[in-house]
């Protein structure tokens, strides 16, 4: 199975930075979904939030608290939950935009939960820019690949600019860079 993910964090580095929400959105290879899920999470340290990441995700913490936003370790064994509810068992791989991004940052959402990423992830990662440039592709900002499939991107509002939309925007991607694939064949 496939796990198009995405995080929204309070910055760039993972382990100052934390993430505040995630999106996933399973799929089978073929990019047919079966689940999705947005968690927000209450950082364990919203003072470190950047103005740039605030000014594209829109977090603010007592807002986050209106969304009933989980501690980090609650937000690791309810993606362990819906991962065990959702997948049979099977081999999941992320997909994600910024792969090493996303990987990092989750990896250390587990490790801060006492939790291992490989509960949920097999250890290869997908990116979706690497899937368009080796089509063909070479403008690889995800809303201009969008607007070249003539496919919704993702909002530039704040607080409607998180890790599911995201997601979504990636298995779009996906499913429209699959039909590209089989016509240069």
């Amino acid at each position: 199975m496939l796990a198009f993910l995405d995080v929204e964090t309070t910055g760039l580095i993972p382990g100052y930075h934390e993430i505040v929400n995630v999106g996933i959105v399973l799929s089978d290879v073929d990019g047919n979904e079966k689940a999705r899920i947005l968690l927000y999470v209450q950082p364990s340290h919203p003072e470190r939030a950047s103005q740039e990441a605030v000014a594209i995700n829109g977090f603010e913490k007592n807002l986050w608290k209106s969304f009933n936003a989980m501690k980090p370790k609650q937000a690791a064994d309810s993606l362990i939950r819906f991962y065990k509810m959702h997948t049979a068992g099977k081999n999941v791989l992320m997909v994600a935009y910024n792969s090493q991004f996303d990987a990092a940052f989750m990896d250390h959402l587990f490790r801060e939960a006492g939790k291992s990423i490989s509960d949920i992830h097999y250890y290869f990662v997908l990116d979706v820019p690497s899937m368009a440039w080796i089509l063909g592709l070479r403008d690889l900002k995800a809303n201009d690949i969008a607007k070249g499939f003539e496919i919704p991107g993702t909002s530039n509002v704040p607080i409607e600019h998180h890790g599911l939309g995201c997601a979504d925007l990636n298995i779009r991607l996906y499913r429209e860079l699959l039909k590209l694939s089989k016509k240069k064949r």
